[in-house]
């Protein structure tokens, strides 16, 4: 059954017109990010791209005396244009919204299962019912036909973390004769000691940290849909905060000697620094510090949240200090404690496993 039976008040809407509205629905109504709107828009022009294709080898398989008789009748209806009911789209128009049928769908996610993770799918099935929820509250289409898919069953990880021994060691790596070390302690300590994103990192300015008084000290910090939320930071964060604020100035375009008036965080340049230059900071103090080169930010910020859950914290709380918009997703470093703590168990209580007989 079409989402939208051809004739009605669709309109003839196109799927790229309905994909961009939507996109710009995302950024400026729902604040989304940059890289979430982007992500949409990988998925839907994939969407759409598939939708022409199907409507082009439709229109290839439709009997000669059916194509003839669409060429008689005149000039084929204008791009965008939603065609006449049984009459097969032009394979050069672009597909219409009234097109995206629950048929259509299912073939778009065959295609996609010989070559992506059910992870990806997901995803992928999730921005085709985001489009599809968009149109139909606004009277676009009668129904959410990708609500009728079914999700592929997806294991999520749980999250990597560092013990406590090896997140100082990472953290202690870094030399301070340079400011370029002292910056990179200081992002290390951030962090883990307060569970950052690393594009939250990145986006600090000077402004957004609060260092007095030295028990308060806290940062302003801009998450997901541009969300704001105040996180505490730790003596060791701030101390390391402090230490290369004394020596940022350094930092500078060689050239020019310009360096970023706002920014917290600079490159060697004087640039505001960017998260993949963060990433390859902390894959190298991982390899260095912990033997770990597959470190990322994302662990730091995990081994963050454990080892809060290990203190005690209350999971409500964590889930404030992540900015996380669920509980559920703070509760998965309830598995990771649990986990750890059995192994624990195993390794330290004389019960703990059974003597094998003499």
């Amino acid at each position: 059954m079409h989402a939208r039976r051809s004739g009605d008040r669709s309109g003839g809407t196109t799927l790229e017109q309905a994909i961009a509205r939507f996109l710009t629905y995302l950024t400026a109504e729902r604040r989304a990010s940059r890289h979430t709107v982007d992500a949409y828009r990988r998925d839907l022009e994939q969407l759409a791209r598939f939708a022409r294709e199907k409507a082009a080898a439709n229109a290839d398989h439709r009997p000669a005396r059916a194509r003839s008789k669409a060429s008689a009748a005149g000039k084929a209806p204008a791009t965008g244009q939603a065609p006449a009911a049984g009459e097969a789209p032009s394979p050069d128009e672009a597909p219409a919204v009234d097109g995206l049928d629950v048929l259509l769908l299912r073939g778009w996610l065959g295609s996609l299962a010989r070559t992506h993770a059910p992870s990806s799918i997901a995803r992928k099935v999730g921005a085709a019912r985001a489009l599809l929820r968009y149109l139909e509250r606004r009277g676009e289409v009668d129904k959410n036909a990708a609500a009728q898919l079914a999700l592929p069953k997806v294991r999520r990880p749980l999250p990597t973390f560092l013990d406590v021994d090896a997140a100082a060691e990472v953290m202690e790596i870094p030399g301070a004769e340079t400011a370029e070390g002292l910056r990179d302690r200081a992002m290390l300590e951030t962090l883990y000691g307060a569970g950052l994103r690393v594009s939250e990192l990145c986006g600090l300015d000077l402004a957004h940290v609060d260092r007095h008084p030295a028990d308060r000290a806290a940062v302003r910090v801009v998450g997901k849909g541009n969300k704001e939320r105040i996180v505490p930071l730790g003596s060791h964060a701030l101390a390391a905060i402090e230490r290369y604020l004394e020596r940022r100035d350094e930092l500078t375009d060689p050239t020019t000697g310009a360096r970023d008036p706002r920014a917290l965080f600079l490159s060697r340049r004087g640039a505001r620094i960017g998260v993949r230059r963060v990433q390859a900071l902390v894959q190298r103090y991982g390899a260095l510090g912990a033997g770990r080169a597959d470190l990322h930010p994302h662990a730091l910020r995990h081994t963050c949240a454990t080892h809060l859950l290990d203190g005690g914290a209350d999971l409500r709380a964590i889930q404030k200090l992540l900015g996380h918009a669920s509980l559920a997703t703070t509760q998965r470093y309830t598995h990771v404690s649990i986990d750890h703590l059995l192994k624990v168990y195993d390794a330290a209580h004389p019960m703990a496993r059974k003597r094998s007989p003499a």
